[in-house]
């Protein structure tokens, strides 16, 4: 894993230049559409409405429920304002748009998954639940209703729907001092007869064959697709295209939708590269494009249950 000496020499222009996996790929963010809060205003009792806000943050509607996976409303991803942690897409719709939430799923601190601002937005007593080693410390910032849960715990969010914290590769940190203090996780979400999955943030691992073995086949995933470059950096804990078309593969994902990019301008590669990446890495092996599809921010996708 990266230390401090490692991000200072990247950000210093001490490391060697990578060449880009897509020459010219544009350098412009995801496209968005707006979502009407009409729009979602009634979740599904079968099924389920995924709807991408950016980033990694979902909202995921059915069996009647709304859930929100790593909300980020805010318009930077840190601690403080600065030029480069800004959004570069606006969220697709307001928090004030939003039904009513049931659960937010966080799979770990870092401030692009986890945004204070929107959790306090959405009110203190929204139940949460994050990763393991977070739980007290949400509490000290006045959330009254949290539960972490261990890689491979199981909990029911309501009758009928059940959570597991699913493994991943990665780290934790909001403050130089405290890194791995808890711990990271993906969400395996069953019910409405579906299987959902939110990988969370992850570099690549045995973990998803693991997963595709226990619990497979999975009707839908949300896998991230970008902030992979420096490779030296962020091979440990970023997947790159290549390898989230082997992770889908893996977990044994009937279908899925690309995250993690088009929001954040996070690491070195164009915003508009990791798209067409996975593009070509699907072509290489014979998968059509929309199995794993890219979108705006505010797309909506519909999953029903296999038959």
């Amino acid at each position: 894993m990266h230390g401090v000496t490692d991000i200072l020499r990247w950000k210093l222009g001490g490391l060697p230049q990578e060449a880009a996996e897509i020459p010219g790929a544009p350098g412009r963010p995801a496209g968005c559409r707006m979502v009407s809060a009409a729009e979602i205003s009634s979740p599904p009792e079968s099924g389920w409405r995924v709807i991408w806000l950016g980033h990694a943050s979902f909202l995921l509607q059915g069996g009647g429920v709304s859930l929100l996976v790593d909300p980020v409303f805010s318009d930077h991803c840190g601690p403080l304002p600065l030029p480069s942690l800004r959004r570069k897409v606006p969220p697709p719709c307001a928090i004030a748009d939003l039904p009513h939430i049931d659960a937010v799923l966080l799979t770990h601190s870092h401030y692009d998954h986890l945004d204070l601002p929107t959790l306090r937005a959405l009110g203190k007593s929204t139940p949460l639940f994050i990763a393991e080693g977070h739980a007290e410390w949400l509490r000290r910032k006045g959330f009254s209703a949290v539960r972490e849960l261990a890689w491979h715990d199981r909990a029911e969010i309501l009758p009928g729907l059940r959570l597991t914290a699913t493994p991943a590769q990665h780290f934790t940190a909001r403050t130089p001092l405290d890194r791995d203090r808890g711990h990271w996780c993906g969400w395996l979400i069953e019910g409405a007869g579906c299987k959902l999955w939110h990988a969370g943030d992850s570099g690549y691992c045995p973990a998803f064959a693991e997963l595709g073995q226990s619990h497979g086949p999975l009707d839908f995933g949300m896998i991230p697709i970008g902030a992979y470059q420096p490779r030296a950096i962020m091979r440990p804990m970023h997947l790159n295209p290549a390898e989230a078309v082997r992770v889908f593969q893996e977990t044994r994902c009937r279908r899925a939708v690309a995250m993690h990019w088009g929001t954040f301008q996070l690491t070195d590669e164009a915003m508009g590269e990791p798209p067409l990446f996975l593009a070509r890495e699907l072509q290489k092996k014979s998968l059509a494009a929309d199995v794993f599809a890219t979108g705006r921010v505010g797309e909506i996708w519909r999953i029903e249950p296999f038959t």
